[in-house]
């Protein structure tokens, strides 16, 4: 007969693993890409659908069965949302070269501060590209 407290000592414990939970926002935006070369087709005003994905990483608290509320990402998050929905991003302060690269790592440095467990972001500007970023290796942005 197995001895009962070492079966439980194998069991898996959500409390005890980090786990990933996301948000998806929609973002309808135009941009030029003033810094590519004159012939190509990105420089010229286009839009996109932005598909922002964030992702926070964290233990799941024992109380609420939660890592994170989802409405804390939607309230850290709403500000930049209204940043960028609707607009010429070029406009943006940060972001007068608004590629998806530049673009994640600009709403990494507005929402670390807010969100400390956020692990990462991904932008998808089409069903096929996409761009993720996990703030610099040295842990600083």
């Amino acid at each position: 007969m197995e001895n009962q407290s070492s079966n439980s000592q194998n069991t898996w414990n959500p409390l005890n693993s980090n786990m990933d939970i996301s948000k998806k926002f929609s973002i309808e935006a135009a941009r030029s890409l003033l810094n590519l070369a004159k012939n190509h087709p990105c420089r010229n005003i286009h839009g996109h659908s932005f598909k922002v994905k964030i992702v926070v990483r964290g233990r799941v608290n024992k109380n609420t069965g939660f890592v994170m509320d989802f409405s804390e990402i939607d309230e850290a998050f709403k500000p930049l949302l209204d940043q960028l929905d609707h607009k010429y991003l070029n406009d943006v302060p940060g972001l007068e070269n608004p590629s998806s690269e530049n673009m994640c790592q600009w709403i990494w440095s507005k929402l670390k501060p807010k969100l400390p467990s956020l692990h990462k972001i991904v932008i998808k500007e089409t069903e096929s590209t996409s761009c993720s970023y996990k703030g610099d290796e040295d842990g600083s942005s």
